[in-house]
This record gives C-alpha cells, structure tokens and sequence, in this order.
C-alpha cells in the first residue's frame, strides 16, 4: 500500500486559494462517501449471489488458498492505486477507484460468512453495523483534527512504513503455519491505521495536487476499509466470549 504521493512539482492543494482548496476536499470526500457506498451495495449483492460454501470451499481446498487471495490483494491493490495517481487521464484514476473497491468486497466475504457462521445472521448484521459506525466515528475525529489544526503528520511516515512491514510479516507467517494473532494484533493495527489516517489527510491537505482528488479518496479509502476490517475483528471476539 502507497502512504503517500509524490507531487512531481505540481502545485499542492496547499498553495492554491481557499475556495479551491475547498473545492479540492469537498469532491475528496464527497467521492470517498459515494466509494463507501459503492462498497456497501456491492458487498450485499455478492452476499446475496455467493454462498458461504463456496467461499470456504474455494479456501479450503489449498492451505495456501487465503494466502493467494491475500497476495492477490496487494497485487490489485497496487495497481488500482498507480492507475488512481496518474494524472493524464480522470478515467483512469476512477477505474482505479473501482478496481480498488471491487476487490475490497471479495476480500471482506470470507470474515462475513465466518461472523455469520459464529454469531448467526442477527448478530452478524448489528456486529457489521456497529463496527461500521465506530469506524466512521474514528476516521471523522482523526480527519478532522488534522483539517481543522492543519498539523503536519509527515513525520509518521517512517513508523507507519515499519509496522506496515512488521504487519504484513506477521499475517503472512499466520496464514503458512495458521497460526492465531490474536485480539490484541487488532488492536495494535487499529492504533497504525489511526496513525496512518493521520498522516493520509495531512498528505492530502498539504501535499496533494489540486485536480487530484480522486487519488486522494482512494488512499484514504483504503485506510477506512482496513480499519472497519480490524474493528469488527475485535467486536467479533469480544462478542463470541459472551
């Protein structure tokens, strides 16, 4: 995952007029909003269309099988993103934008059906609810902080890029020799991610190229999505002790 764009000498949102800069966060956000729900719409729909046997089936023919997905992941992943910060073309960036936001949606399915396998359909459904929510709550406060102070978190970039790599070895060696990391490695990527979505808006604030808005949206999409995705881990096992 990129955390940050490189400007290549073009003027940041930073150095424009207020009502362009304005302009600039209003498409951002008003473009990660339409992605959320971009998402939501697809994720029932394929909750709909695609069993839960199919899923676990497909896993669970290979031991490498969620591994693969996972790989699959940062494959598109990075792809969706370099497609998302060219500049030539807007068509392009938004085809990142929905490559990025399909794939999201496949590699949510599995922790759906496993929440539903556990908890039952009910529970699942007020679990997605209330980490949806506590997501939202978290990236708002965070955003805002860093709009309304216009602090530069620059300097979080070093250690979001080690625990990046720290994380990913950890998930990797946890899906070879399937092992458990347990609530607390939620825990500890939900304190990452919150850094992360730190430093994504100061980017964006003060780095990010006016017309760049769609790039922008998709960073800190996936921020969001990553977050809800541990949050509702945690819920998950807090609510299968009751």
């Amino acid at each position: 995952m990129s955390y940050g764009y490189e400007n290549d000498g073009f003027d940041a949102v930073a150095q424009a007029g207020a009502a362009a800069r304005a302009t600039f966060l209003r498409r951002t956000y008003a473009l990660l909003a339409g992605s959320l729900l971009a998402l939501v719409v697809l994720e029932a729909f394929l909750l709909q269309t695609i069993t839960r046997d199919q899923v676990f089936g497909f896993l669970g023919r290979s031991p490498f099988g969620m591994l693969g997905i996972f790989l699959g992941f940062m494959v598109v992943s990075w792809g969706a993103q370099a497609i998302a910060t060219q500049r030539f073309s807007q068509a392009l960036q938004y085809l990142g934008l929905g490559l990025y936001i399909a794939m999201e949606a496949f590699l949510l399915l599995p922790m759906f059906f496993y929440a539903e396998a556990r908890l039952g359909p009910e529970k699942m459904i007020g679990l997605t609810q209330s980490a949806g929510i506590l997501s939202l709550c978290v990236f708002g406060g965070l955003s805002a902080a860093v709009i309304t102070t216009g602090s530069d978190y620059s300097f979080l970039r070093p250690i979001i890029t080690i625990g990046s790599f720290l994380a990913l070895g950890l998930i990797v060696c946890a899906m070879l020799f399937q092992l458990s990391l347990g609530v607390w490695f939620s825990f500890a990527m939900v304190a990452m991610l919150s850094a992360c979505i730190l430093y994504q808006t100061s980017e964006v604030m003060h780095r990010f190229p006016s017309d760049m808005y769609v790039a922008a949206a998709l960073m800190l999409f996936s921020s969001v999505v990553t977050l809800f995705y541990y949050i509702f881990r945690i819920l998950m096992s807090f609510q299968s002790r009751d």
